[in-house]
């Protein structure tokens, strides 16, 4: 048995095997009820899925080009999914999609809370010059100031 059959052959299973992770993530993401859950069953197994995929398909091509590419591939996934995860979590959070007595450990409300506050501390401060933003120097209201020459504005 040659070096050859078998990178073919664990490139398949490979790719067989990383197949079955991705379509195990697309149908728990239809199964899952609540947010956070589907969040979890579409990054976890489609991360490994991808991988499994790759490895599999460098084992088949052994191309040096193709090979970093796909690691390139990898490893942008890699970046991107935990972040992309996040940012649609904090989402959901933020609009209510989340289901709060589910949660273990909620360490979100407080900084929530905590802006919140923070807000409503700098509205009033910067509510007083957006009531003179449109007015000029001499109150007229119409962004001039006084003697200004409109001829050069038409």
């Amino acid at each position: 048995m040659s070096w050859n059959h078998v990178a073919d052959v664990l490139g398949a299973v490979c790719l067989v095997l990383g197949s079955t992770l991705t379509l195990v993530a697309a149908v728990s993401v239809n199964f899952f009820q609540d947010l956070l859950s589907r969040m979890h069953a579409a990054t976890k197994p489609q991360v490994l899925g991808l991988a499994l995929m790759m490895t599999g398909l460098a084992l088949i091509v052994r191309n040096p080009v193709v090979g970093w590419t796909l690691v390139l591939v990898l490893a942008f996934q890699l970046i991107t999914a935990p972040i992309s995860a996040h940012m649609v979590g904090r989402a959901g959070y933020r609009t209510g999609k989340v289901d709060r007595s589910r949660l273990v450990v909620d360490e979100l409300t407080e900084d929530l809370e905590a802006s919140a506050r923070q807000a409503a501390a700098e509205a009033p401060a910067a509510e007083a010059p957006a009531a003179d933003a449109g007015r000029g120097s001499d109150g007229r209201g119409d962004g001039r100031r006084s003697g200004e020459d409109t001829s050069a504005r038409r």
